[in-house]
Formats: C-alpha cells, structure tokens, sequence
C-alpha cells in the first residue's frame, strides 16, 4: 500500500514553517552547540535531548545488528535539499513496520541527522490510534535510535513510525552529499547524489539500514523549478510546494522491494538524455544512468551512477556492466550481513567482465581481468596486514572498510573452483566443496606453489606455502595456512593453454628437457614457482619462440617470476632473464604486466650508480613496441593498440629516449600557443 501522511504529519505546505521552527527551537533541546550551526559547519551531529539517556557500548559488547522483533514493509521519505543554499535538508519520514515477536522498542538507525523527540508519532496501522513514547534514547556507538513505547506492540500487527528532521548536504562523499561542476561556460554550478552502500542510508533519513531489511520505498524530493531530479523507479506525478514560489515536489513510483543501501536520488541541473531503439520488445521498466562527480559507481536499482571520464572507456564499460550485474547479484539476491559481501561482489566483478567481453570482443576482457583484477589484488593479499574475505563486523566503521580490492576481486576465479570440482573424478568421495572453499574464504592470502621435478623428468614433487612479499621471523605462522588448489599444468610437447579443467595428477613425460607451465591462464588463485631447470627451459622457449605459450601465461610468468624475486624465493638474476623476450612480444597483457614491473625496479635503482645502466636496459626492451606502435595517436587504432601505445610512449620519454621527447615537447608547445581547455 501507498501511505498518505497523517494529520499530526509533515505536509508540502509545511516545510518552509517547520523550517524556522526548527530553527528557533531545537538549540532548547539539544546538547553542546546550536544543531544548526553544527549543520551548516558541516560536523557530524545526532540530537541528544538533555533530559535523556544516552548509552555508549565499549568494542568488545558492541553488537550492531538491529533486533529482529520488528520488520519494515514501506516507506515514504520527503526531503527538500536547499542544494544552492545552506545545504540543510528538511526531511519527513514514515515506515510501515510489521511485528514479528511481541516488543515495546522500536530500533533503527540514524546518524548526522537532527530529530526533533515530539515530532516522532506511533500508531496503529489499522486503527490509526497513537502509541504514547514513554522515552527517546540515542546510542552514538551504534547509530541507534530506540523509541521506548508504554504499552507492548502486538506480533503480528502492523505499526506506523513517523519523523521529522532535519539533515545536511555533506561534502565526504557518503550519505546525500554535494559536489559542484564547471559548465561549458565555466560557471560553478551544484549537484547532490547519494552514496548510502554500506551503511549512509541512515545519513539521509531514519530507517533500518541492513541489508536483509528490504522494503518499497516512496521517494518525494522538493527542487527549484529549474532543476531535475531523479530517484530508482519513474515520477509518478509533479506538483509545486506550497507556499514555496519556484519550488516543485516529484513524487516518484512505489519500489521494488530493496535494501536502504540501494535508495538512490539525485537533484541536479543535468539533461536527460534518452536512446530508444523500435525493434525491441518493451518488457520491463528502464534503467536510469548519471554521471555523478567525485564517485566511482554504485549499482542502485534502477539509478546507475557513476564517474565519466574520456580516459579510459573501458573502465566506464567496466563499471556499468559491474553495477547492471548487482541488479541480480546484490539488489535481487542479497546477503542477509555484510560479512558475505566476499560473493556479492565477486559474482558482480567477474560477470561485468563477461558483459564487457560480449560487447566489445576486441577488448579481451577476459584476458584483461588477470592483469588488471588478479595481479593487483596479488600485491595487496601477499602483504601480512592482508584479511579473510568473509569478515565477522561489529561495529559501522569496520562494515565500511572491508570494501577493498580483496573483497572485490579475490573471489572472480571462484567460478573456476567450483565448475573444476564439479565435474566428475575431479574430487574424491570424502572431499566437499564447503572443504575446498573455506580454505579461501576463511584465511588470508594465497599461496605458491612450488614445482621441483626429478632429475629424470618423469615426476615432480609439489609443495605450498602462503606467499609473502615481505615475511618476518614475526610473521603469522605461514605453515599452518594450507589450500585446496586446482592444478592445471601443460608440457612443451603438447603446449596445449585451453584445458583449465583442474587436475590433480601430472604426466609422465619422456624428455626431462621440456618445460612444464602450472595454472593454465592463470585460471586459479596462486602463484607458481618452479625449480632452476624448469625456469631456464621456460626462458630458453620465450626467447625461441615466446607465442606457443599462451599471452595470459606469458603475463602470468612476467608477474610471478619478479614478485617471487621481491619476496627471496627466486633469484633475481632468473627473473630478470624473463624480460629480454619482451623486446618480441606484441600483445598487450604481457606487455602491462611487464610495465608494472619496471616501476619496481626503477624505483630501487633510483640514485645507484647502476642507474643509468639499467635506464638503457629497459629502453632497449621498449623501443621494439615503441617503433611498432608509434608516437601518435590513432583513433582507428583498436583499443587495445591505444594502450599498448600508452605503455610505450609513457616509458620511452620516462626512460629518455630523444624522439619521444622531442615529440612530447612539440606538442607541449603547439598547446600552449592554442590551448584548448576541453582536452
């Protein structure tokens, strides 16, 4: 049902009333400073009425999760954002709630928001007879507001909780926040957007900011006239305010059922922009995007925001393919606690991969994503301050900080562990998944692996160890961290890069001169070390013939052989043998991996007397590229050739080379003589 406000309820013709009254009165019954002062200052306030309780758990009792006696149904949230004012919001809420066992509390959260205690009604649902508070009480640990009611509300019955208050535009980036643009005429011109996810919904107006706590939401937002706004599901109808010359309320559709971290809206001055093609068949609402300063992307139902920059049209694809997947993976299906964040995201990152990998092809995607997604969460997981991807949280701040790339990224190759275990013969009878998974979920980091063969060639001898970048004699215990890792492994014979099917034996082989590679395109979660010989044959075949080993595995032994170099288990004199074949190699994953490389390797370097030698190494390994893709830029140049060029350019004029930067000066020149600011 759609609720109408009460009587004793904030109307459109209210709100510039209740705003001096606010005003005038709150500093009476709130402690420390006047709140709107606090507001307009930008600190963080939550009122505390003198004459009340005011309870702060210690880190140890601090239980954060909302009881479960009560659930919410629907909402109805009204904010008028002064965006070209003050920034103050003046906002009105109600939430239909359903008891589920007998209680005389009603819990939810709130935070940076000033209520006023005898604003805050209960009523019955069906009666609409009022529930008298018998005391108003704020827990700041916690973010909690806990109404104190006289008499019991019934199981199963339905309750009405109603709210004024009065909230901020702030300036972090969480919660309704502000941020300003420049337009085509260089005027300052203001915007305000949400960011609620984990848990800033609360920021914005009361409610019950879990996940598990879905509800429909009614959205109505007051803006200038001359401004739009936008929320998750289409306006329903658009009145003006009353009282208010200039100012119009858009009243937008009943939701879906959603968690509070998915809510979304916008007041802005942008234009709607919208591309409909006629041959499709008209089966469900639309999405909405924008491009929202300052943020990265957030995947609210219906609103998609995100940045938009011309530098890299791959990370926007990337990212609306991650936030149109969260439609199902997160917002349809979503994780009752914020400790299995771990499989929403991981899900949502590797299928936006897929999307992005279906719409351009030429981007090979899923080639990109062990570059760009496995090697970089490597460096952070191979680090002792590393964490378990499923983290118990018990306090606001902890649920905020376990969105990392470890969170994110570490779980993209999960599909491959399941879909290998599955299949038949792979595990032994006794051996489950919830065996193999809980080694990955349930302790930090990775591990190598390392591969020593026999002397003939016919067997070799596998052993694992959590890899560390910079162990320590006062390192966790490494040797109790043990996985169950799929092996996937091919020989210079067959060199067969396709089959990532795990498996859990070895070949005999015939000729102990042949190579072996381990993780065939890098399908699964480890490093890989191998002994002296096999890292010399696998060598001898890039410098003879560096394509018949597939370019994923070519990035992959880039990668690994200089960070087992950084963290001592392999010799540096071995791993920098690698990185001669890069003067052949023509594909650009391998040729991102290696570029990352030299980063650490210049900057070790950096003031030695080897300097300059090692500046004319790495030129040498460059200059190939550089020659074949050239200084200027192309726009009929595949994608991937652009990045290859950047790779090239960036690292030729870094590492001195004359033509580069001579080419680099006469375009520096030509653009101070007709700057064009639009680049």
């Amino acid at each position: 049902m759609i609720l109408q406000p009460t009587q004793q309820n904030l109307r459109p013709s209210d709100l510039k009333t209740t705003w001096y009254i606010f005003i005038k009165d709150w500093s009476e019954n709130c402690l420390d400073l006047n709140p709107i002062e606090n507001l307009i200052q930008g600190n963080d306030a939550i009122s505390v009425p003198k004459t009340e309780a005011s309870r702060s758990l210690g880190p140890v009792d601090l239980d954060v999760q909302l009881p479960r006696s009560i659930k919410p149904l629907h909402y109805v949230v009204k904010l008028q954002p002064f965006i070209n004012g003050n920034f103050s919001i003046v906002g009105y809420m109600e939430v239909e709630m359903e008891v589920l066992e007998p209680t005389s509390n009603i819990t939810l959260h709130i935070s940076d928001i000033i209520t006023k205690n005898d604003t805050v009604k209960v009523s019955d649902q069906a009666t609409s007879r009022g529930l008298r508070i018998k005391k108003h009480e704020y827990d700041h640990s916690r973010h909690f507001y806990i109404a104190h009611l006289r008499k019991e509300l019934q199981k199963g019955k339905r309750y009405i909780l109603s709210m004024e208050f009065l909230g901020y535009l702030n300036d972090k980036l969480r919660g309704f926040y502000r941020a300003t643009y420049k337009d085509v005429d260089g005027n300052i011109r203001n915007a305000a957007a949400t960011q609620f996810q984990p848990t800033d919904a609360r920021k914005a107006f009361p409610c019950f900011d879990e996940p598990a706590l879905k509800a429909t939401f009614e959205i109505h937002l007051a803006r200038e006239s001359w401004m739009t706004t936008l929320s998750n599901m289409p306006i329903a109808e658009t009145v003006p305010v009353e009282g208010q010359e200039g100012w119009m309320w858009d009243r937008y559709e009943k939701s879906v059922p959603m968690s509070t971290y998915l809510v979304a809206f916008v007041v802005s001055d942008y234009v709607h922009i919208n591309s409909t093609e006629n041959d499709r068949v008209d089966f469900r609402d639309g999405h909405d995007c924008i491009n929202r300063p300052l943020f990265g992307g957030m995947e609210n139902w219906g609103l998609i925001t995100s940045v938009s920059t011309p530098a890299d049209k791959a990370v926007i694809a990337n990212i609306v393919s991650h936030e149109l997947a969260h439609q199902w993976f997160g917002n349809l299906v979503t994780p009752k606690w914020w400790d299995d964040l771990w499989l929403n995201e991981g899900f949502a990152t590797y299928i936006s991969y897929l999307g992005v990998d279906h719409v351009e092809p030429t981007w090979k995607a899923m080639e990109e994503i062990v570059v760009e997604i496995v090697h970089r969460v490597f460096n952070l997981d191979s680090l002792e301050s590393s964490h378990r991807i499923n983290i118990p949280v018990s306090n606001p701040d902890e649920i905020f900080e376990v969105f990392d790339d470890i969170s994110y990224n570490k779980d993209d190759l999960w599909k491959h562990l399941t879909l290998a275990a599955h299949e038949d013969g792979i595990l032994p009878q006794d051996v489950t998944v919830k065996m193999i998974m809980d080694t990955w979920t349930l302790q930090m980091g990775y591990p190598v692996v390392k591969v020593t063969r026999s002397p003939d060639g016919t067997s070799a001898t596998l052993t694992q160890e959590r890899f560390l970048l910079e162990g320590s004699a006062n390192s966790s215990s490494t040797t109790d961290y043990k996985w169950w890792v799929p092996l996937t492994f091919t020989t210079q014979s067959e060199a067969n890069f396709s089959q990532t099917q795990a498996s859990l034996w070895m070949k005999d082989s015939e000729d102990h001169d042949q190579w072996v590679i381990f993780n065939l395109q890098q399908a699964a979660y480890y490093r890989v070390n191998y002994d002296d010989h096999n890292w010399n044959l696998i060598i001898q075949q890039l410098k003879k013939d560096h394509q018949v080993i597939c370019p994923i595995n070519r990035g992959q032994i880039v990668d690994d052989a200089m960070n087992l170099a950084r963290a001592g288990h392999l010799s540096y004199k071995l791993a920098l043998d690698v990185l001669p074949y890069l003067r052949n190699e023509g594909e650009y994953l391998p040729w991102a991996t290696g570029a990352r490389k030299f980063v650490y390797i210049e900057s070790m370097f950096r003031r030695r007397s080897g300097f300059g030698a090692l500046k004319r190494y790495l030129l040498d390994l460059v200059l190939p590229l550089y020659e074949s893709v050239g200084f200027d830029n192309n726009i009929e140049d595949s994608f991937l050739e652009q990045k290859k060029r950047k790779i090239a350019v960036t690292w030729a004029c870094r590492l001195g080379h004359k033509d580069c930067l001579n080419k680099a000066l006469t375009l520096y020149r030509h653009w101070m003589s007709q700057p064009d600011n639009s680049r």
